[in-house]
């Protein structure tokens, strides 16, 4: 499931399926992208994850299966991140995997904790990623190691993904550190966050 929880200007989406590594469903696709897509007059967008392990596993094995894997509802969601006025920040309070990893690289922001881990296996599985996800993740850390992360498999953990640019900061909670971030933008209005974003190039 997916919470919701807005307050002060501040939407907070948290992928609520513990027992199935936050995995994602179409239903819970389908929740997040609305969601986002109905977000008005907010300065901050944070996604997040049930939990102190994983943010998300990415799509539901079964439902993978069964065509979850290439199913338009993943470039919804993105592309609606990515068009969100406001601030949207990943807080990554673990493993962030496979589809799930295209809301984070839609993010302005991304706070990962030490323990989080990166890995997008669409080579080894024989998926294609999702279209915008390569453009993305090579405008964040290049294009050789993009090919690296989604071609040759290869596992990040906190720092190195740090170091490549995948990720911002690294915190010892990324959820409070976005709830940090909330408190400095309160008195901030949301067109003035949105007309400073703008003028950012990228």
């Amino acid at each position: 499931m997916i919470r919701q929880e807005t307050a002060a200007g501040v939407l907070t989406l948290t992928i609520d399926r513990t027992r199935r590594a936050n995995s994602l469903t179409a239903a819970m696709l389908e929740d997040l992208a609305q969601a986002v897509e109905a977000a008005h007059d907010t300065r901050l967008l944070v996604l997040t994850g049930a939990g102190d392990t994983v943010f998300s596993a990415g799509a539901d094995l079964d439902e993978a299966r069964a065509g979850l894997a290439t199913s338009p509802l993943w470039e919804r969601l993105s592309g609606a991140v990515a068009a969100f006025p406001g601030l949207p920040v990943a807080a990554l309070n673990g493993t962030l995997a496979g589809g799930a990893f295209g809301m984070a690289l839609a993010c302005d922001i991304r706070l990962a904790v030490p323990q989080a881990s990166f890995f997008y296996p669409v080579a080894k599985l024989g998926y294609l990623p999702q279209p915008s996800d390569p453009a993305r993740l090579a405008a964040l850390v290049g294009p050789a190691r993009a090919k690296l992360i989604l071609a040759a498999g290869a596992r990040l953990d906190a720092a190195e993904a740090l170091a490549f640019g995948l990720v911002d900061r690294v915190v010892p909670d990324a959820r409070a550190a976005a709830r940090e971030m909330a408190e400095d933008l309160a008195d901030t209005q949301a067109s003035h966050v949105a007309a400073i974003k703008a003028m950012v190039p990228g």
